[in-house]
């Protein structure tokens, strides 16, 4: 027989079974498709060797108008800037006491301090700043006590204890003077989301037996950032808590100043927003937008339903008069605003059943907010991301996309991703644009990991879909950064689409990436076939060792339920780089059975591949 030449459908599907879906693909780890063909994606690297605290779930890129490049990084712990791949901390401080009110007491042995303060308002792993301590007498000395510490457990309102790493001796009696003076950062959030609240809810503060959930700062609900950049400043937000602003002009330098209140700068007007569910900057004509925010007539006071904008080209004035373009918009459809996503024409923004348009419609009303759909729904507020005109975002059981309407994308792996989901973990899932692939990724946490582990991919210039396993909490496409950059669950950038390897260990690690094919069946499945010989097509480009390889296996069964009863497997090298590549010619095997199906995985470092028409030197066999 002539050999038979393989050429698959681009894409993953799940949605039918393995038979029903013969010419086609039906697994993969770490593979893309470009051109209709399967590759193995790139890989990652740190951006530097330096961690942060905390896991990041907000990336921002800006640069200021020296030309500093800059990344906001917010984290459940802290918020920083990074540049130059350092980490500088702008958390806000949320109160400072007077001197003397802070004293500690030391334990002779023991690393653990107990720090007294009433009605400190802390919570365990908020972070204290101590300034004006003196000696205790021993071991812990001044220079111990003033630094930063991480609250180690509150014991009650007015006490709680830090482990400030020096054992204290016999001669720590003191309790620091009465120049003490401690700078309490803003409470931390939750990592974890937790479902309700009261006793057992949260960590200790956070509720109480029969409370009702809090919109504070310190609620249990994740821990999610906003901020965009006003000029070369930066309004960051926590969502359901404060508003800040940092100035570029005042707090640059060898130490960067910290965030203060929006409410806080100088011209703010009584009317200032204090508390938001997200806040952002209009691109076009540069508002101010708070969404869910507190309304003038009652600051403090959430309402999730309320639109606010400040005067154009001014953050700090939000009463509306005559003479400036301030207001507010209130929806009317849905409990609370959940995120907005601005795009060339307009800004979307989505309530938990709805989906609005915001326009700038200028004097007098300066903006408009119509209803585009009452029947869609957004799995969290990182979930959607734009595309130029268009909007993609992840729904409950369903992926959507308007483009001057809203439509459900027909999705191939559906079933696979909804089915292996940790619902509680939702409000973690994080829309990504790789741009240079033309994809759409969504991480998101499996049913059994608190965390995101695995991501889906629509490509949206070849609309097919395909899937895999990799831990990022944020993401940034490439633009200002020559790469996409990627936030790891083990306090790093990454570099993504960088080199073939895995940058997260020293030395570079590999990336095991597979691709696996439906069942293929030779007249329907009637006859047997004997497998005799591969003829393998595949390209090694951009592989960074000189003997990159890759494993093509052959796998057949006799029926559709049944387990693969055999399988064997030719092993593609590249040989020679020059003057041309040079493949494995051809590979040896013997296998029986009514289908098959190809599997092609690589294990080995440096080795980037991609697969072309592979040919099988198939015979008939008989029928039993």
């Amino acid at each position: 027989m002539p050999l038979t030449k393989l050429q698959f459908k681009p894409g993953i599907v799940r949605e039918t079974t393995s038979y029903t879906n013969e010419g086609g693909w039906y697994d993969c780890d770490k593979v893309r498709f470009r051109y209709g063909l399967p590759e193995k994606m790139g890989g990652w690297e740190k951006k530097s060797n330096t961690q942060f605290l905390g896991s990041a779930r907000a990336l921002h890129p800006w640069v200021s108008l020296a030309s500093n490049n800059f990344i906001g990084v917010g984290t459940n712990l802290k918020y920083y800037i990074e540049e130059g791949g350092g980490y500088n901390d702008i958390t806000p401080i949320r109160s400072t006491t007077a001197a003397g009110d802070v004293t500690f007491a030391a334990t002779s042995g023991s690393t653990i301090i107990t720090v007294s303060d009433t009605a400190h308002g802390a919570v365990a792993n908020d972070f204290v700043t101590f300034s004006g301590a003196a000696s205790l007498g021993g071991q812990i000395t001044a220079d111990v006590l003033n630094a930063e510490h991480q609250i180690v457990t509150i014991n009650n309102a007015n006490e709680y204890t830090i482990d400030v790493g020096v054992a204290a001796d016999g001669s720590d009696s003191g309790n620091g003077g009465a120049s003490v003076v401690g700078a309490y950062q803003i409470n931390v959030g939750l990592d974890t989301s937790v479902a309700g609240a009261g006793w057992g809810a949260g960590t200790w503060s956070r509720g109480t037996w029969g409370s009702a959930a809090s919109l504070s700062a310190t609620s249990d609900v994740l821990r999610l950032w906003a901020h965009d950049n006003f000029g070369e400043d930066l309004i960051i937000n926590i969502r359901d808590g404060g508003i800040y602003y940092w100035d570029k002009s005042a707090n640059y330098g060898v130490t960067y100043g910290r965030a203060v209140e929006l409410n806080s700068l100088a011209g703010a007007d009584a009317g200032t927003p204090t508390i938001a569910k997200k806040v952002f900057v209009s691109d076009r004509d540069r508002h101010v937008i708070a969404l869910g925010c507190d309304p003038v007539e009652s600051i403090g006071t959430q309402d999730p339903l309320l639109i606010r904008f400040s005067n154009q080209e001014d953050p700090t004035t939000w009463i509306p008069t005559a003479t400036n373009t301030a207001g507010d918009i209130r929806l009317s459809s849905g409990s609370e605003i959940i995120t907005s996503v601005e795009t060339r024409q307009q800004i979307l923004i989505w309530t938990d059943v709805s989906l609005h348009a915001m326009q700038y419609l200028g004097p007098p009303f300066t903006f408009g907010v119509g209803m585009i759909s009452e029947n869609t729904t957004i799995m969290a507020p990182n979930a959607a991301v734009a595309v130029d005109d268009s909007v993609f975002w992840m729904g409950q059981e369903e992926f959507y996309v308007y483009s001057g309407g809203v439509q459900k994308l027909p999705c191939t792996v559906r079933q696979f991703v909804f089915e292996d989901f940790n619902l509680d973990q939702k409000q973690k899932v994080f829309a990504a644009l790789n741009s240079s692939f033309g994809e759409i990724w969504w991480f998101y946490p499996s049913e059994n990991s608190d965390n995101n582990d695995r991501y889906v991919v629509y490509n949206y210039e070849q609309q097919i879909w395909y899937y895999g396993a990799l831990a990022r909490t944020a993401w940034i496409d490439r633009g200002i950064n020559d790469f996409p950059i990627a936030a790891g669950a083990d306090g790093y950038l990454y570099l993504q689409e960088f080199g073939c390897c895995d940058g997260s260990t020293t030395p570079l690690s590999v990336i095991g990436a597979y691709i696996e094919s439906s069942q293929v069946d030779i007249q329907d499945g009637d006859n047997f076939v004997f497998i005799r010989r591969v003829i393998p097509d595949l390209t090694f480009e951009g592989s960074t060792t000189d003997t990159p390889s890759a494993n093509l296996i052959i796998k057949t069964r006799n029926f559709p339920g049944g387990d693969y009863l055999q399988s064997d497997t030719a092993q593609v090298t590249r040989t020679a780089v020059v003057p041309v590549e040079q493949f494995t010619n051809q590979v040896h095997i013997r296998l029986r059975g009514r289908s098959f199906a190809l599997r092609v995985e690589s294990d080995s470092l440096g080795t980037a591949w991609r697969l072309g028409s592979p040919r099988l030197d198939v015979r008939g066999d008989g029928r039993r």
